[in-house]
């Protein structure tokens, strides 16, 4: 198995902690991605990515190895401390730059049949509109299982939790990987995913080829009989 872990966050602090807890426990191989020392830049809301090619985005270079690791994972993690009820600055400005791959325009395959957790934390509240933030881009993106966990630890840093808290979260985590992994590699998106799947099925295939978004779907076969959950 093979897990991609995105910090919204430079500094190992009480969201590196459980989102890392969380990876180990999946006995797979961990890449790491912490923001905004992988990858600092924001969308300049060009439209290239989406009307042309991604790789006309003018942080396309910058962004690839990122993509890649996405592409390439069975588990993708987004875990970022609450901000002001929201993910970190960080965070929204690399998910800015994947609206090209949402259901709309040209996902990428292999995500319906991945598995993602959204981890967020904070001193107080806030830990469900962040973990939304997060998740939006996932279901958007096509992931077949998305998975939530968002706690408030009442201190300001993970020493300063309480033994209780900890005790928690190591449980909260351990019961989260046994999920994860007994449906590894049995992932199928949900019928609310398959339903919005159809709808853009339906769109792109009344759209002209020269349409870069219609001109992938066809390329995929996807306007055809061709389902990326079943490839």
């Amino acid at each position: 198995m093979k897990i991609t872990v995105v910090y919204g966050q430079n500094h190992k602090g009480s969201t590196y902690r459980i989102a890392r807890m969380l990876a180990e426990k999946l006995d797979g191989d961990i890449s790491e991605i912490f923001l905004p020392r992988d990858f600092g830049e924001f969308c300049v809301g060009c439209a290239k990515c989406i009307l042309h090619d991604a790789k006309d985005c003018p942080h396309a270079e910058s962004l690839q190895p990122i993509t890649q690791k996405l592409d390439e994972a069975d588990v993708i993690i987004l875990a970022s401390p609450v901000y002001v009820y929201h993910v970190t600055g960080s965070m929204k400005a690399l998910l800015d730059h994947y609206g090209w791959r949402w259901m709309v325009h040209r996902p990428e395959g292999s995500m319906f049949r991945k598995q993602a957790v959204c981890i967020a934390t904070a001193a107080g509240a806030g830990m469900k509109s962040t973990c939304k933030d997060m998740a939006d881009s996932l279901w958007y993106w096509g992931v077949g299982r998305v998975y939530q966990y968002g706690t408030a630890i009442y201190a300001i840093n993970y020493q300063h939790m309480s033994d209780k808290k900890k005790r928690e979260i190591e449980n909260k985590t351990t019961a989260l990987a046994r999920k994860i992994k007994a449906r590894h590699g049995k992932i199928q998106p949900s019928l609310k995913t398959k339903a919005f799947f159809t709808m853009m099925h339906i769109v792109r295939g009344r759209k002209d080829s020269q349409d870069a978004d219609a001109a992938y779907w066809k390329q995929q076969g996807w306007t055809g009989s061709s389902r990326p959950w079943k490839d």
